[in-house]
């Protein structure tokens, strides 16, 4: 018996989100359980991606916020399809409800606080948050990123 795992992605209407969504509806193992979109929010999700139309019939897109998303019983990995900036708003509500976040903004790419800030030119909003993350091509780690609340990735590059 293999795991279905529950999954929401915030953000679901920009290009990467809209791209993972069409990946993860054919994905075996995967239940998409909820999409966001601050602006389609109640629109069936094959009006926004007409080719997915008739292959997720029920799945709406919901309202983008962060302390309801916590709270979702039946949702065990978020992505956060997110600008840079935003999903750190999102990442801290999450991981404190015990939600495993995959982040493709560029929030938690970068390992420390001080390389942040060099990179983006100013300090990282949550710096605690930022140093339990883990940057993570999967096909090429060896796999210590497995525990790590939020992992970090490469964005666009997928």
């Amino acid at each position: 018996m293999s795991l279905i795992m529950n999954i929401g992605i915030v953000g679901a209407s920009g290009y990467i989100g809209e791209t993972l969504v069409r990946l993860l509806a054919r994905h075996p193992r995967v239940n998409l359980t909820v999409v966001t979109s601050r602006k389609l929010a109640g629109s069936a999700i094959g009006d926004a991606i007409p080719a997915l139309r008739g292959q997720l019939p029920k799945l709406e897109f919901t309202d983008s916020d962060a302390s309801k998303l916590a709270e979702n019983k039946d949702v065990d990995i978020y992505f956060l399809a997110l600008p840079h900036g935003v999903a750190v708003e999102y990442a801290r509500s999450l991981v404190n409800a015990g939600k495993k976040v995959i982040d493709l903004s560029a929030d938690f790419r970068l390992n420390t606080s001080q390389r942040y800030e060099e990179f983006y030119g100013c300090p990282h909003p949550d710096p605690e948050l930022l140093s339990r993350s883990k940057y993570v091509i999967p096909e090429i780690h060896n796999g210590s990123w497995k525990d790590a609340p939020i992992i970090g990735c490469p964005g666009c590059y997928p």
